[in-house]
């Protein structure tokens, strides 16, 4: 029998040099994805889904301006104006690191997700804004939902900004959780109901289980520990 696997810091050294988080969040999203995979009634798959970024480039060519006659309008009848308000836009780098579970009866209906959280995710307003949003965009959809954040490096409680974003009352802890992971499930009922399931997350300790609702009913158990031992097996973090 292997010995429990404990959570590491990947975002320090030598971790961070030699097993970069990126490549590490990779092998676990397909690791959690091969568990489910085999937990998973035969109507349901579950996916990968791993990005970076995107940045978006566009490049407009840059060509002397000059105002000409246009559609019998002499060039002289108008001019241009300095513009009521300018500014920068932030564009924030969009880190996608997630397992999608689909109904395959359903037109491919995303009943699921689970959520590793990215520095990227934390670093400014816009992209914590942006990762809140997506978040309840899915329950909203009534798709079940895990977010785990095992990031040292940034301490935004993640979590804490959805719970804004919806407006709920939802008791929060008394001090930020730097690490965690946190199950959703939504229920119709007279009113949706939102059911939270959060454990604390600590390096040098084990991850826990947690339920991945795929309908109001139907849950399966996400053994974080089961994939998370994988994944290091897999890139030979002892």
């Amino acid at each position: 029998m292997e010995p429990p696997m404990t959570l590491h810091n990947h975002f320090i050294p030598p971790l961070s040099v030699t097993r970069p988080w990126e490549g590490f969040h990779s092998a676990w999203a397909t690791m959690i994805a091969q568990d489910l995979n085999g937990l998973l009634p035969p109507e349901f798959v579950a996916m990968p889904q791993t990005s970076r970024g995107p940045i978006v480039e566009i490049d407009v060519a840059t060509l002397p301006f000059s105002v000409t006659a246009t559609r019998g309008v002499a060039a002289s009848a108008w001019s241009l104006v300095e513009p009521a308000w300018s500014g920068t836009m932030d564009w924030s780098a969009r880190d996608l690191f997630e397992v999608r579970v689909i109904d395959q009866r359903d037109g491919s209906r995303l009943v699921g997700a689970i959520e590793l959280i990215s520095p990227a995710n934390k670093d400014r307003p816009a992209a914590r804004q942006a990762f809140a949003g997506k978040c309840a965009g899915y329950l909203r959809l009534g798709a079940g939902l895990i977010v785990v954040d095992e990031v040292t490096t940034r301490h935004h409680d993640l979590h804490r900004q959805l719970v804004e974003l919806l407006e709920l009352e939802a008791p929060q802890p008394s001090e930020v959780d730097p690490l965690y992971a946190v199950a959703y499930r939504t229920q119709q009922e007279e009113a949706t109901r939102l059911s939270i399931w959060r454990a604390r997350l600590s390096v040098g300790s084990g991850l826990p289980t947690l339920p991945l609702w795929l309908s109001s009913d139907l849950a399966v158990p996400v053994d974080l520990d089961l994939s998370y031992h994988a994944a290091c097996k897999l890139l030979r973090i002892d």
